[in-house]
Protein backbone atom coordinates (compact mmCIF):
# COMPACT_ATOMS: atom_id res chain seq x y z
CA UNK A 1 0.00 0.00 0.00
CA UNK A 2 1.36 3.54 -0.89
CA UNK A 3 -0.37 6.85 0.46
CA UNK A 4 0.00 9.94 -1.61
CA UNK A 5 -0.58 13.65 -0.79
CA UNK A 6 -0.38 15.97 -3.47
CA UNK A 7 0.29 19.64 -2.46
CA UNK A 8 -0.23 22.39 -4.39
CA UNK A 9 1.33 25.96 -3.93
CA UNK A 10 -1.34 28.70 -4.09
CA UNK A 11 -0.42 32.34 -3.20
CA UNK A 12 2.86 33.87 -1.41
CA UNK A 13 3.75 30.99 1.36
CA UNK A 14 -0.06 28.67 1.08
CA UNK A 15 0.13 25.46 -0.63
CA UNK A 16 -3.49 22.98 -0.23
CA UNK A 17 -4.06 19.52 -0.17
CA UNK A 18 -7.11 17.49 -0.50
CA UNK A 19 -7.02 13.78 1.72
CA UNK A 20 -10.02 11.97 1.97
CA UNK A 21 -12.22 14.91 -0.16
CA UNK A 22 -11.12 17.03 2.92
CA UNK A 23 -9.27 20.45 2.30
CA UNK A 24 -6.02 21.43 3.94
CA UNK A 25 -4.25 24.33 3.78
CA UNK A 26 -1.00 24.87 4.77
CA UNK A 27 0.39 28.63 5.86
CA UNK A 28 3.46 30.59 7.50
CA UNK A 29 2.62 32.84 9.85
CA UNK A 30 3.29 36.91 9.30
CA UNK A 31 6.32 36.47 11.08
CA UNK A 32 7.86 33.92 8.43
CA UNK A 33 6.56 35.78 5.23
CA UNK A 34 2.91 33.87 5.33
CA UNK A 35 -0.79 35.07 5.30
CA UNK A 36 -1.56 32.68 8.35
CA UNK A 37 -4.48 31.00 5.99
CA UNK A 38 -3.51 27.73 7.80
CA UNK A 39 -1.96 24.87 9.26
CA UNK A 40 1.79 25.04 10.25
CA UNK A 41 3.60 21.28 8.96
CA UNK A 42 5.30 21.10 11.78
CA UNK A 43 2.44 20.64 14.30
CA UNK A 44 0.43 18.72 11.70
CA UNK A 45 3.15 16.00 12.93
CA UNK A 46 1.89 16.76 16.91
CA UNK A 47 -1.66 16.33 14.87
CA UNK A 48 -0.94 13.15 12.86
CA UNK A 49 0.06 11.74 16.71
CA UNK A 50 -2.86 12.87 18.60
CA UNK A 51 -5.50 11.75 15.91
CA UNK A 52 -3.79 8.02 15.06
CA UNK A 53 -3.59 7.20 18.80
CA UNK A 54 -6.52 9.25 19.70
CA UNK A 55 -8.86 7.02 16.92
CA UNK A 56 -7.26 3.89 18.05
CA UNK A 57 -7.83 4.25 21.74
CA UNK A 58 -11.36 5.27 21.22
CA UNK A 59 -12.40 2.32 19.19
CA UNK A 60 -10.44 -0.07 21.49
CA UNK A 61 -12.40 1.10 24.27
CA UNK A 62 -15.52 1.08 22.82
CA UNK A 63 -14.74 -2.46 21.67
CA UNK A 64 -14.82 -3.29 25.93
CA UNK A 65 -17.46 -1.26 26.72
CA UNK A 66 -16.29 1.25 27.70
CA UNK A 67 -17.24 4.88 26.68
CA UNK A 68 -15.97 8.01 28.39
CA UNK A 69 -18.26 11.73 28.66
CA UNK A 70 -15.79 13.06 27.03
CA UNK A 71 -11.78 12.36 25.78
CA UNK A 72 -8.99 14.69 24.40
CA UNK A 73 -5.76 13.59 23.47
CA UNK A 74 -3.09 16.69 24.42
CA UNK A 75 0.20 15.95 22.38
CA UNK A 76 3.31 18.19 23.87
CA UNK A 77 6.61 18.89 21.34
CA UNK A 78 9.93 19.77 21.84
CA UNK A 79 11.68 21.70 19.56
CA UNK A 80 15.45 22.18 19.32
CA UNK A 81 16.40 25.97 18.84
CA UNK A 82 18.97 25.17 16.17
CA UNK A 83 18.46 24.14 12.70
CA UNK A 84 16.65 22.13 11.58
CA UNK A 85 14.12 23.13 13.98
CA UNK A 86 13.06 19.74 14.89
CA UNK A 87 11.07 17.72 17.60
CA UNK A 88 12.98 15.84 20.02
CA UNK A 89 10.69 14.65 22.56
CA UNK A 90 6.71 14.37 22.46
CA UNK A 91 4.36 13.49 25.53
CA UNK A 92 1.15 12.28 24.95
CA UNK A 93 -1.74 12.92 27.45
CA UNK A 94 -4.92 10.96 27.07
CA UNK A 95 -7.34 12.88 29.25
CA UNK A 96 -10.79 10.63 30.20
CA UNK A 97 -13.69 12.49 31.56
CA UNK A 98 -16.63 10.24 33.27
CA UNK A 99 -17.61 8.47 35.71
CA UNK A 100 -16.50 5.17 37.24
CA UNK A 101 -14.05 4.70 34.16
CA UNK A 102 -11.92 1.23 34.93
CA UNK A 103 -8.38 2.78 34.95
CA UNK A 104 -6.61 -0.91 33.99
CA UNK A 105 -8.81 -0.67 30.88
CA UNK A 106 -7.87 2.75 30.09
CA UNK A 107 -4.17 1.91 30.23
CA UNK A 108 -4.75 -1.21 27.96
CA UNK A 109 -6.28 0.74 25.23
CA UNK A 110 -3.52 3.42 25.74
CA UNK A 111 -1.15 0.43 25.41
CA UNK A 112 -2.39 -1.20 22.82
CA UNK A 113 -2.42 1.77 20.78
CA UNK A 114 0.77 2.96 21.58
CA UNK A 115 2.61 -0.82 21.16
CA UNK A 116 0.76 -2.70 18.20
CA UNK A 117 -1.64 -0.43 16.40
CA UNK A 118 -0.69 3.55 16.41
CA UNK A 119 1.68 3.99 12.68
CA UNK A 120 2.67 7.09 13.74
CA UNK A 121 3.92 6.52 17.35
CA UNK A 122 5.66 3.46 15.72
CA UNK A 123 7.94 6.02 13.47
CA UNK A 124 8.33 8.63 15.75
CA UNK A 125 9.50 6.11 18.20
CA UNK A 126 12.61 5.60 16.14
CA UNK A 127 13.31 9.27 15.81
CA UNK A 128 12.34 10.85 18.99
CA UNK A 129 11.97 10.19 22.91
CA UNK A 130 7.85 9.89 23.37
CA UNK A 131 6.75 9.41 27.20
CA UNK A 132 2.76 9.17 27.98
CA UNK A 133 0.58 9.96 30.55
CA UNK A 134 -3.00 9.41 31.50
CA UNK A 135 -5.46 11.31 33.14
CA UNK A 136 -8.66 10.87 34.61
CA UNK A 137 -11.03 13.81 35.12
CA UNK A 138 -14.47 12.15 36.81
Amino acid sequence: MKHVVDLSWKENMAFETVQDGHPLVIDAGAESGGNDLGFRPKKLMLTALAGCTGLDVISILKKMKVVPEAFRVIVEGDVTDEHPKKYVEMKVIYEFKGQDLPLAKLQKAVGLSEEKYCGVSAVYKDALKLSSEIRVIE
